[in-house]
């Protein structure tokens, strides 16, 4: 029998997101998709802001922005009646290059260290593929289907199975990861159950191209254009598109002619090839655990959304950036048994946050479809008079879905047993702001740094001390030596940032999450004290 350190079912983004994690920590993987190649539907369109800095420090921003739509193109959300009518209201939001300038001139820790990216998931899965193919410490195998896995003290025995030629194997792995989707085996195979809400509404996807931009984007660039019909989705600006509407009422998916979808939304018959059509059913579903012992979940495997404000993918980078770490501390020795199980503590709080903001976002959608009555269509100035008017309320309401910087930046984990939480004080969830903070548990706010440098390219693979005082390290320094976990010192030779970091000595996790915060510690006692409890050995 074969074996590994970790087996990741699910080669999708988040399999392959904590695949490279894992390998550049120095653990050995296997990871196993069903399917024979990446995926040739869209699914994902934006890969947010705190996605790609973990995509930044893993070393792949560069390679994905190159497949993503052009930098200096916007990222504005329409509403219009059809592309033949009116155009309702607009929601302006900068490019990448204008986003990246705005991170710099605004200095002060509650801008994000990454632009966003308008990327199709079609894009972004050969580029993670193509990476871990070349990577010595990862082994691909797509075409390859988990069929069952069994879990002991010691480790966990899967049996896989070759699509192709139908033969199977058994592999042993330390700890095995479901990344596999909303039909998840590994989480059958648990036994764990989904909460929420399932089947949420009928929906139909049609990703066609089409050489009409004059008429696509008759009202200038824009990334979503939005009505009552659904969504289209400007996949890379110039002739690919993706069409998510409702499944009309009454009609047969085998006799169902996707090309009057397209009709409806535009206005009028356009040129077009269809390149994938199905429909598809959106839910708001979150695990009731994000696993046990030696077997854990992330991505949608987890939790399942309706897309509204991209939370899927960009959730599952999340989770897998704080399994990778855990697993890695955990196979290298210096992490105690309570690491691993902290995972779910952390990440389903995060899940079931962002599933509820997601509803949220819907329902703003569904509010103002209730706008397209006849009157909406009417001519003359009564239609105009009409249209003005909800395009003055689907202004005041807000596209909130696309400016939740709390959701995407702001969370903390505040029921974590390995962060050293402080008494008396409280975190504020508020989902639309973010606010900087060094609070145990929060992302460390990002900076750039005189020399013009990013501080999030200066934190060390493991844990990282930043330093903003004259504080003594030794305590501390010591303690990790004495553990064997790499800790690398980093002084902030930068005053004027001391603010933002809002204590002489930051301790700041490898997944950019604070552990701890504070003037001083009293000596090696307290450090080793410190350490054992954001490394997990304080576990029962």
């Amino acid at each position: 029998m074969e074996s590994t350190q970790v087996l990741i079912a699910g080669a999708g983004p988040v399999g392959m997101t904590l695949a490279a994690d894992l390998a550049r920590r120095g653990i050995r993987c296997v990871i196993v998709e069903q399917n024979a190649s990446t995926t040739v539907h869209p699914k994902m369109d934006i890969t947010n802001a705190r996605s790609m800095e973990i995509f930044r420090t893993l070393g792949l921003a560069d390679q994905l922005r190159a497949v993503a739509v052009p930098e200096d193109h916007c990222f504005d959300v329409a509403w219009i009646t059809q592309f033949t009518g009116d155009e309702l209201a607009r929601f302006r939001y900068p490019s990448v290059v204008e986003h990246r300038a705005l991170n710099r001139a605004r200095n002060d820790g509650s801008r994000p260290a990454e632009s966003p990216m308008r990327v199709s998931q079609v894009e972004i899965e050969p580029v993670l593929r193509k990476h871990l193919e070349a990577t010595a410490l990862v082994d691909v195998r797509f075409g390859v289907e988990l069929v069952e896995f069994v879990q002991d003290e010691a480790g966990v025995t899967v049996g896989l199975r070759d699509r192709k030629t139908g033969a199977t194997s058994q592999v042993r792995c330390a700890f095995l990861a479901g990344c596999d989707g909303g039909s998840s085996k590994v989480r059958s195979g648990l036994g764990i159950g989904l909460g929420g809400e399932a089947r949420t509404m009928q929906r139909f996807m049609v990703h066609f191209r089409s050489p009409r931009k004059d008429l696509l984007m008759r009202w200038g660039r824009a990334w979503h254009y939005q009505s009552a019909y659904g969504t289209l989705i400007a996949q890379n600006d110039h002739d690919i598109w993706t069409l998510h509407a409702r499944f009309p009422q009454g009609q047969k998916v085998e006799t169902f002619d996707p090309s009057e979808l397209i009709t409806q939304f535009v206005g009028e018959p356009i040129e077009h090839e269809v390149l994938v059509a199905n429909p598809w059913t959106p839910h708001l579903l979150v695990a009731d655990a994000y696993g046990q012992g030696r077997v854990w979940l992330a991505g949608d495997a987890a939790h399942q959304y309706i897309p509204t404000g991209g939370y899927g993918m960009n959730t599952g980078v999340g989770d897998a950036f704080d399994l990778g770490w855990k697993l890695a501390a955990t196979l290298q020795g210096f992490a105690g048994p309570g690491l691993v199980g902290s995972y779910g503590d952390e990440r389903r709080p995060v899940g079931l946050r962002n599933c509820a903001a997601s509803r949220r976002h819907n329902e703003v959608r569904m509010h103002n479809a209730q706008f397209y009555t006849p009157a909406l269509f009417g001519q003359g100035q009564a239609g105009a008079g009409t249209r003005r008017e909800a395009g003055e309320q689907i202004a005041a309401l807000g596209n909130a879905e696309n400016e939740s910087w709390g959701i995407e930046l702001g969370y903390v984990y505040a029921a974590s047993a390995v962060v050293a939480h402080e008494p008396g004080t409280q975190w504020t969830d508020d989902p639309l702001h973010y606010r900087p903070s060094t609070l145990p548990g929060a992302r460390l706010p990002s900076a750039f740094l005189p020399d013009g440098s990013n501080l999030f390219d200066h934190l060390g693979p493991w844990f990282t001390l930043l330093v903003t005082g004259s504080a003594d390290t030794a305590a501390l320094t010591g303690a990790a030596k004495a553990r064997g976990l790499p800790l690398k010192v980093l002084h902030l030779e930068a005053p004027e940032l001391a603010p933002v970091y809002q204590a002489a000595l930051v301790l700041v996790r490898p997944d950019h999450h604070v552990a701890w915060r504070g003037e001083a510690l009293a000596g090696p006692a307290q450090a080793k004290a410190l350490f054992d409890l954001v490394l997990g050995w304080n576990a029962p």
